[in-house]
């Protein structure tokens, strides 16, 4: 029913009371009230159905997922590999004594452990940033000065910049460090702000060397145990060796003719590879696959159908030539000795192109392994000599790390140089 306007019932000889409400509030009264209308038809589904809560959502959130931090081996190594990586390197101030990296090294511990399981930092001042840590890691690697300083009688023959290599042509800004900061999880947000948090521990003790930001497929795009692809578009890392395998076990933590340097220590070897995309996108299909010595679109070698298939470096083709060439990048990585072989945990970076060119990318290539010299420069220097991937790639940083082994609630990473 229509309502009537009520009447006034002043006399008629009084004239109507002025109320006083301000032009400008009353128009913005009329835009609230207009807009609240909205809200609320916004709410309704033809038919009249109330939507003022939505439904939750069927989506499954990973954030609060975690990585033990405590434990005889640092995780961010056999841990399945993040999204999203920032690879930081800090150099130690002048003159610092080894009481003082002591110090340096317990907080960072203490930090990271927090961090890694949600928790704030002990000076936090943002620690809802910290409460989904998308299995967040925080990885250690010390470089030749920090174990100079500390313990040279602990300091590895390995541990020291790599031989110049005749593809380098390496940048000041991205090699070497004193100390390394491998910050890993899921999610961008818990990264950043773990790296602020650790920088700030480490500000009164070192500086900032160099920062590189890599990136894998987000988490939940493929399923789990996908090889990742580069941003030359191909399968990288088909002959890792798996976590929870006896062959990982060698290969990174060590064995009878390759021993750690530390009892459930390794080594970290990160190459930073600038990759020409522009040059590379002239090549055609069969081009790419010759290079590589593996098919773009599945990573099997050239001689099988499925990426694990073993490749037969054997085979000829019908005009007698091998099916994988001898400059297949597969072909001069695959080492005939056993003993040298790595584990590869690499990131994608993109950054602001060159002038003229329209990519800046390439690969942060972290390897790790329990002898740099025994298993890593072996294959290196091969990749120097022939590999067809050398035409679109470019080393441009390298760096060394010894990596200690994890440390149990209450001790700190790095402890074993100190007694």
């Amino acid at each position: 029913m229509t309502q009537q306007p009520k009447t006034s019932t002043a006399p008629a000889s009084e004239p109507p009371k002025k109320r006083g409400v301000p032009r400008r509030n009353l128009l913005f009264g009329g835009a609230a009230a207009s807009l609240g209308a909205l809200a609320g038809a916004a709410t309704l589904l033809p038919g009249g159905k109330d939507q003022g809560e939505l439904p939750p959502s069927s989506m499954a959130i990973h954030g609060s997922q975690t990585v033990p931090f405590y434990g005889a081996r640092q995780a961010g190594i056999s841990t399945d590999a993040q999204s999203h990586a920032n690879f930081v390197a800090l150099e130690l101030n002048p003159d610092l004594p080894a009481d003082r990296i002591k110090a340096l090294l317990k907080l960072l511990t203490d930090d990271a452990a927090r961090l890694t399981q949600g928790r704030g930092a002990l000076a936090d001042t943002e620690v809802e940033l910290a409460a989904s840590p998308a299995r967040l890691t925080v990885t250690f690697g010390f470089g030749p000065r920090l174990v100079e300083l500390v313990n040279p009688a602990q300091k590895p023959a390995w541990l020291k910049p790599l031989p110049a290599f005749s593809v380098d042509k390496l940048r000041p800004e991205f090699n070497d460090g004193d100390l390394l900061l491998q910050i890993c999880s899921d999610d961008p947000v818990s990264v950043a702000h773990a790296q602020r948090m650790l920088l700030k521990d480490a500000r009164s003790f070192a500086s900032v060397k160099w920062v590189q930001q890599g990136f894998r497929r987000a988490h939940g795009t493929e399923n789990p145990g996908t090889t990742m692809r580069n941003l030359f578009g191909q399968v990288d890392g088909t002959a890792n060796p798996q976590p929870d395998t006896g062959w990982h076990e060698d290969v990174v933590w060590g064995r009878e003719e390759i021993a750690p340097w530390l009892e459930n220590g390794t080594s970290l070897v990160i190459r930073r590879i600038e990759m020409n995309l522009d040059t590379w996108d002239e090549l055609d299909r069969p081009g790419r696959d010759a290079s590589v010595g593996r098919r773009m679109d599945n990573g099997a070698p050239l001689t099988g159908t499925n990426e694990h298939d073993e490749p037969d470096f054997e085979a000829l083709n019908s005009s007698g030539f091998p099916v994988i060439e001898d400059f297949a990048h597969m072909r001069r990585a695959r080492p005939e000795n056993p003993v040298e072989r790595i584990f590869r945990r690499g990131y994608n970076y993109d950054g602001q192109p060159a002038a003229g060119d329209i990519s800046g990318s390439g690969l942060i290539f972290a390897s790790y392994q329990a002898d740099v010299q025994k298993q890593f420069t072996p294959i290196q220097k091969r990749l120097d000599e022939l590999d067809m991937l050398n035409m679109w790639t470019v080393p441009t940083g390298s760096a060394v790390f010894a990596v200690p082994p994890g440390c149990a609630e209450g001790g700190f990473i790095g402890e074993q140089l100190f007694t």
